[in-house]
């Protein structure tokens, strides 16, 4: 269990936070000091045909060694962290044989990870938690999924009793700004399937994602000096808060579940003269998506009607689809892992992601691609944490898909 916190912690202590703003990718120069990090230590492994891009997009090989055909299989993971929260100067702290009781993360602060707030904490009482020191994010999402990626490669490499096919491992960069798979070279992976290590709890399976895109909406004004603005000045962000109010207030992230959608106001930039409003749309129905997408537009043009003027626009930019169209003709790759996940003694959590992965966008890519836990829970922030157990037993799934994907084909 060590190797995986030492690994674990090797990653998460370097700083690979992304950008939406740039256009470069990997968006953040600082994505290549993990990146270069990888591409060594796969090397070092012993894993074959390693290479990295100009992009940053890392792939490598295990080859089959067994004497038969088995289809080529992957295992994909993103190594940038979210923008939302801070990930540099990652301090994480090690809880060993967790008591079930409030985790004290930065006693100046004041910061407490306690069970009656997220009480998922529960499940692990008696394991090992890695949390964040209350200042940063971990980084969990997703450097525990490659963890377990180079992991599993290592250990199968050292056990050559254990029974697989070719295997390949793909990371990308970008996948928390929407772009992780928009450069991966499909063809050059040369997998008839693979799955994403990017899920949470442990036992999460899933092939089920958001429909997603990004809207901004823009509101006009007019700046005229407050002492003589009386029927002149026309305050964008008043009529700003016109359009938030005009959206369903239930249908909110805080508020839904399942596979109940929603919209997501995750930024606002505002003066007098202008105001922008940048929202997420999400739901799992491709009709209901759609419908979303229309209420902005209708909205829109009722306010401009309303005040005669073309105060609103619209700008909405789609992002990824649902992967259960892609993966359904193929629903043997999701058996596969759930028989793996059984035989390991894991409960089998098959529910939709109530957001994406890389696997959405390579699944319509022609990669068809599930998602399989992580491991790691409130990720995205100061709460973050993962249980060691739960990284250690993603590396045996992984183990053991590859072995049950060999026997299948076994003649």
């Amino acid at each position: 269990m060590q190797h995986i916190i030492d690994r674990f912690i090797s990653y998460v202590t370097i700083d690979t936070e992304s950008d939406s703003k740039s256009s470069s990718t990997p968006s953040t120069k600082k994505q290549w000091d993990l990146a270069n990090k990888l591409y060594e230590e796969l090397k070092q492994i012993g894993m074959e045909d390693v290479s990295i891009d100009e992009n940053a997009y890392i792939m490598a090989t295990l080859p089959s060694n067994v004497d038969y055909h088995v289809p080529v299989i992957g295992f994909i993971a993103h190594f940038d962290t979210s923008p939302d929260f801070s990930g540099k100067n990652v301090q994480p702290q090690i809880i060993s044989n967790y008591d079930g009781g409030d985790i004290v993360l930065n006693k100046k602060e004041n910061i407490i990870l306690s069970p009656s707030y997220f009480e998922d904490l529960l499940l692990y009482k008696g394991q090992t938690l890695i949390t964040t020191d209350g200042t940063t994010l971990l980084g969990a999402d997703d450097k525990a999924g490659i963890t377990e990626i180079v992991s599993a490669m290592e250990f199968l490499i050292k056990h050559p009793e254990i029974k697989h096919g070719p295997i390949r491992v793909g990371f990308t960069p970008d996948e928390e700004i929407g772009r992780g798979a928009h450069k991966f070279d499909v063809q050059k992976f040369n997998a008839e399937w693979a799955y994403t290590m990017d899920g949470s709890q442990i036992g999460e399976l899933e092939y089920e994602n958001f429909n997603a895109a990004a809207a901004t909406v823009k509101i006009k004004g007019k700046i005229v000096h407050p002492g003589y603005a009386k029927g002149k000045m026309i305050n964008s962000m008043y009529y700003a808060c016109e359009f938030i109010q005009g959206l369903p207030s239930q249908e909110v992230p805080e508020k839904t579940d399942g596979y109940e959608g929603f919209f997501h106001l995750n930024a606002t930039e505002g003066k007098v003269e202008e105001t922008t409003l940048h929202y997420i749309i999400r739901d799992h129905d491709k009709q209901k998506f759609e419908s979303r997408k229309r209420l902005f537009r209708i909205l829109a043009d009722e306010l401009n009607s309303k005040y005669a003027s073309d105060l609103y626009s619209v700008e909405i930019k789609d992002q990824y689809y649902n992967m259960k169209e892609m993966v359904e003709p193929v629903i043997h790759i999701v058996d596969i892992a759930e028989e793996a996940m059984k035989s390991l003694g894991i409960h089998p959590i098959i529910k939709p992601i109530r957001g994406g992965t890389d696997g959405s966008q390579l699944s319509y890519m022609g990669l068809p691609c599930p998602n399989i836990f992580a491991g790691g829970h409130n990720f995205h922030g100061r709460y973050e944490y993962v249980p060691v157990e739960s990284m250690v037993k993603a590396t045996e799934v992984i183990c053991k898909i590859a072995e049950i994907t060999a026997e299948k084909y076994q003649a």
